[in-house]
């Protein structure tokens, strides 16, 4: 039996203009994982996916096309140029689903990395990204390739669509609270609404997007620079042209609002938004005052998590 892991992750900055040619940075949360354990079966078997958190038990053989489970497994195969294995996938996951935190690309890395391991392969961060990219698309339509990318390579991301991913480790470490609204976040949905959006008023959209890739910018030369606290002030702006897209909620709005209330120096949705997550800034000492608010204001649940380090 082998067995792998992937994390779950958070954007920081730059989502939904990221689809559009502008900067995003995305980061790791570690304290969530999906965990993909490959268990020999008997010879004639074949294979089958277990992913017993959401009651599935795909058969390889049966799997349907679109089937994201049934995809992680195709793709690997082909991709090996290997024969399925009479194997059973057994995917657990404590990252939660349809909350902007990378579940199903940590699901497919997770089958990725275990089954190319369970085969003999070690694949790099940047094959198994590509592979889970495809399986993305089933996801998310058009998918931006940043979750992905900062949940296969593990650490800071600053990407460019179709052009440039850079991992890199900040010059100080910052903390982040990640809180989930408890409403479900429907990245294909948001990400049709924007686009409708642009497709209406694209000289509207490609100025808010713009505006985006300008704090991405001056994030990513802040961390560059260990300058955490300007860090906030950016993420706060980055909040307000997402609100202007129209991705916000009001359960994201009182999370953001009571955050910043109880001392955080940054906050914003994080992820496709209209539901999901939001992010805070916090230090040592408002971490705890930050997260008893989040939870006050209706946090389902509320992550640590440390970059930089």
């Amino acid at each position: 039996m082998v067995s792998a892991s992937a994390p779950g992750k958070a954007i920081l900055l730059g989502e939904h203009a990221v689809v559009y040619g502008q900067p995003a940075i995305a980061v790791p949360v570690n304290q969530v994982r999906a965990t993909a354990r490959v268990v020999p079966e008997r010879r004639g078997s074949g294979l089958t996916v277990d992913a017993r958190d959401i009651g599935r038990r795909v058969p390889f053989d049966a799997a349907s096309p679109d089937d994201p489970l049934g995809a992680a497994v195709r793709h690997t195969l082909a991709h090996l140029n290997r024969p399925a294995p009479d194997v059973t996938i057994v995917v657990s996951s404590t990252i939660p689903i349809a909350s902007g935190l990378g579940s199903g690309a940590a699901v497919s890395t997770a089958i990725v990395r275990a089954l190319a391991r369970f085969l003999g392969v070690e694949l790099d961060p940047a094959a198994v990204s590509r592979l889970v990219y495809e399986v993305e698309k089933l996801h998310h339509g058009t998918p931006s390739g940043i979750d992905n990318t900062v949940i296969a390579y593990e650490q800071p991301v600053y990407f460019v669509r179709d052009r440039l991913l850079e991992t890199f480790h900040p010059g100080a470490p910052f903390r982040l609270l990640v809180a989930d609204s408890g409403a479900p976040s429907h990245t294909r949905e948001v990400v049709a609404a924007v686009r409708a959006g642009w497709q209406a008023d694209p000289q509207h959209f490609e100025h808010l997007f713009t505006q985006v890739g300008q704090r991405v910018e001056a994030a990513r030369a802040a961390l560059d620079a260990g300058d955490v606290p300007a860090l906030g002030p950016l993420m706060d702006q980055n909040h307000a042209l997402l609100v202007q897209m129209g991705v916000s909620s009001p359960p994201l709005e009182r999370l953001v609002e009571a955050a910043r209330r109880a001392g955080a120096a940054g906050a914003k949705l994080s992820g496709a938004g209209r539901g999901g997550n939001i992010i805070a800034l916090v230090d040592a000492h408002s971490a705890a005052p930050v997260q008893a608010a989040l939870l006050a204001a209706g946090a389902r649940q509320v992550l640590h998590t440390l970059g930089g380090v």
